[in-house]
This record gives C-alpha cells, structure tokens and sequence, in this order.
C-alpha cells in the first residue's frame, strides 16, 4: 500500500471516528431530552495526550458516558417536568384548599359543638343557681319564721314574768298594807289599853289622896269616925 493510500485510509478512519464522536455526543447530549454539557470529543483528544491511545480513549470517554447516563437516570427519576410540577402543584392546592374546607367544615362544627356545650352549661349554672337562691330564700324564710317565734315564745315568757312580777308586788303591797293595819290596830290597843291604865292609875292615885285626906280629917277632929270617900266627896 503507497503512502498516499495510507493517508487517504487514516484520513477516512479520522473522519469516521469524528464522525462517531459527533454522533455520540449529540446522542449523549440530547438523550432524554436532557442537556449535558460534556465535550467528549475533548475528553478522548485530553486521554491521547496523556498516553492513551484512540481506541483506549474511546474506550474510556464511552465507559465515562454510560457511568454518567446511568447516574443521570437515577438521578432524572426523581425529578419531574415543569408541566409535571404544576400539575402536582395543582394538585397540592386543590387538596390544601379541600383540607381547609374541611377544616372550616370542622371547626363550624366544632363551634357549632362548644356553643351547644356552652349553652347548655349556662342553662345549668342557671338552674343551680335558681336552686341556690330557692335554698337561700327557703333558709332565710325558716330562720325567719323562727326567729318571729322565738320571739313571740320571748314575749309571752317576758308577759308572763310581768304579771308574776306584778302579783307578787299586789301580793307584796297587800301584805304590808294588812301588816300596817295589824300594827296600827296593835297599836291602837295599846294606845287604848294605856289610856284605860292611866285612867286606873289616875283613879286609884285619887282614892289614894281622899283616903289619906280622910284619915288626916280624922286624925284632926279627934275622935270623929272615918266615913266613907264618897261622903268625904260630897
């Protein structure tokens, strides 16, 4: 083979290989509709530099892709469109905004519950205290009517003692009036008993003195008999 061949043969093979290159790049590049900006053309003229040869380099670059395509999809499938993303936004939305209709729904309920509740709890603190204000009133009304008894009990206990009290100052008062006629009776006859003495003493001091004047008269006339006081009065 001339050299002429062997150039137009290497030319060719340079040709083809670029042309591989090229393919698989926009292969590698456009796969999945999905935009790697990786030179591979440079990655194999990068690896010739350093050593390798051009199948080596291929080689390697190919296995480099593969390995990367391979992470990409893993990758990738975890990821959604943009279209996907605003679907499944929508879809978010539309069960946030169900949530919170759910949620008005359950706290309407859930108020409309507690009112209920709490309107119940006012009509029972309403009838306990009803009931504790009957109580009160029923307690006063007793201590009350107790109260008004007892005093009429006192009243009439008090009365009672009055009228004792009043008997026995009658009682009193007519004693010491039956006391004061019986002394001044006593006294009276006493009176009367020392005048009737006086009167004896008087009387008898009288006869006394005409006795004596008598037996003076006698003893005077000498002989004469002693007649009786009356005549000596006449």
């Amino acid at each position: 083979m001339s050299q002429t061949e062997l150039s137009l043969s290497a030319g060719s093979l340079q040709l083809e290989h670029r042309r591989d290159v090229e393919h698989k790049r926009r292969e590698f590049t456009s796969c999945g509709n999905r935009k790697l900006y990786f030179d591979t053309h440079a990655l194999v003229c990068l690896l010739e530099e350093n050593g390798f040869t051009t199948q080596q380099a291929e080689i390697t670059v190919s296995a480099l892709v593969k390995i990367t395509d391979a992470n990409m999809e893993i990758v990738y499938k975890d990821m959604v469109t943009k279209m996907q993303q605003e679907i499944t936004v929508q879809q978010i939305m539309s069960q946030i905004a169900n949530v919170k209709k759910d949620m008005v729904i359950l706290e309407k309920s859930e108020f409309s519950a507690l009112r209920a509740e709490n309107e119940k709890i006012n009509l029972e603190l309403h009838r306990l205290k009803q009931q504790v204000m009957d109580e009160v009133v029923k307690v006063r009304t007793d201590t009350k009517l107790e109260f008004n008894l007892e005093k009429s009990r006192v009243k009439e206990l008090y009365s009672l003692n009055e009228r004792k009290l009043l008997e026995m100052r009658t009682e009193m008062v007519a004693l010491h009036a039956q006391q004061d006629r019986a002394v001044t009776q006593t006294d009276r006859k006493i009176d009367t008993e020392v005048a009737g003495l006086k009167t004896m003493l008087e009387s008898h001091k009288l006869d006394n003195i005409k006795y004596l004047a008598v037996g003076f008269v006698t003893l005077s006339g000498g002989g004469q008999s002693v007649g009786d006081p009356a005549q000596l009065d006449q």
